[in-house]
């Protein structure tokens, strides 16, 4: 007999529906726009298209720090599932086109008006290091209604991208997600997605914290210290550990690490022979170390799995993998 209470899906995700544009760039451009390099800045419709004036030739492709990180599931073949808005434009359509043929569900209805559907302008440093400028649009309208509690309730996993805390209709979308999830008894496990997001809404994660409403935890190293107000890396470990039952911390080339229950873990970086665009690595980190969490596979090697996945995206232009993702973990594990 089939379990009524066991999750349709791995994971369903809460984040932005973006489309990426992705282009080569020098330091002294990113200098001449007064850019802040490595960093990610919310601009506005004419800021954007100052920036895209700029910008050399371009690839166009589908992101957003929740939906890759949800491609990466579903290539390592887990079952996902989707929660954003698009606009009823053209970049809406790419996206949803996108996300479906990775086998990721995504119903939510697209959103008439003049707003159009979110893009993330990325200029990519000769070292690979990314400087994003992300117009939200129609992302930052995600209302609370468009939340079905039925369908939060039948996956295994909640999982909220931090920067979908600032506009304010999100944030009370995944707050109406967040209950949902706890009164199904499922897993909620959120991204802190960049350090200026905690730095604005600081009191509000450390509450959730306190209050018990993170499983899981990813932050990176710069995050941590934001979050805790700690400088050094072992003493933002300490102030979180203990208040979160996962917490997951990444560390760019200096690997991984991950603390569950008590028990540490850590990996080093996986070699990658040339970086070419850390776009998405912290996303597709998550990926790896949740494909490994759904399945209760241990602790290190979930972290394994992240490592692998991130050592793939930076391979290459863009955020999502590109290579067999379930035989390069097989080849590597």
């Amino acid at each position: 007999m089939t379990d009524p209470t066991a999750p349709r899906y791995d994971v369903i995700a809460i984040g932005n529906a973006i489309v990426d544009v992705l282009s080569p760039c020098d330091d002294a451009t990113i200098a001449e726009l007064g850019l802040n390099r490595g960093g990610m800045a919310l601009i506005d419709a004419d800021r954007a298209r100052t920036i895209y004036a700029a910008m050399g030739p371009a690839t166009e492709r589908s992101g957003g720090s929740a939906a890759n990180t949800l491609a990466g599931m579903a290539a390592l073949g887990a079952r996902c599932a989707f929660v954003g808005q698009v606009a009823q434009d053209q970049f809406g359509d790419v996206f949803r086109h996108d996300i479906n043929a990775g086998g990721i569900a995504f119903d939510t209805p697209a959103r008439a008006g003049d707003v159009p559907t979110g893009q993330c302008l990325i200029l990519v440093s000769p070292d690979g290091e990314r400087t994003m400028n992300t117009l939200l649009g129609a992302g930052q309208f995600l209302h609370a209604d468009a939340i079905d509690d039925a369908l939060i309730a039948s996956a295994g996993i909640l999982y909220l991208e931090g920067y979908m805390w600032d506009p304010v209709e999100p944030r009370a979308a995944m707050r109406r997600a967040m209950a949902a999830a706890r009164a199904a008894g499922r897993i909620i496990a959120f991204t802190a997605s960049e350090s200026f997001i905690i730095a604005l809404h600081r009191d509000d994660f450390l509450g959730m914290i306190a209050d018990g409403m993170i499983d899981i935890l990813f932050v990176n190293e710069s995050e941590l210290a934001t979050l805790t107000g700690e400088d050094d890396f072992e003493a933002g470990l300490a102030a979180v550990a203990g208040k979160v039952p996962v917490l997951v911390a990444t560390r760019s080339e200096k690997g991984a690490v991950a603390i569950a229950h008590g028990t540490r873990a850590e990996v080093a970086a996986e070699p990658v022979v040339k970086v070419v665009d850390t776009t998405g690595a912290g996303d597709q980190f998550a990926a790896g170390f949740l494909s490994g969490y759904v399945k209760g596979e241990p602790l290190e090697r979930c972290l394994k799995r992240g490592a692998i996945c991130a050592s793939e995206v930076i391979a290459h232009y863009g955020p999502r993998p590109e290579a067999d993702m379930q035989a390069l973990m097989a080849e590597r594990l």
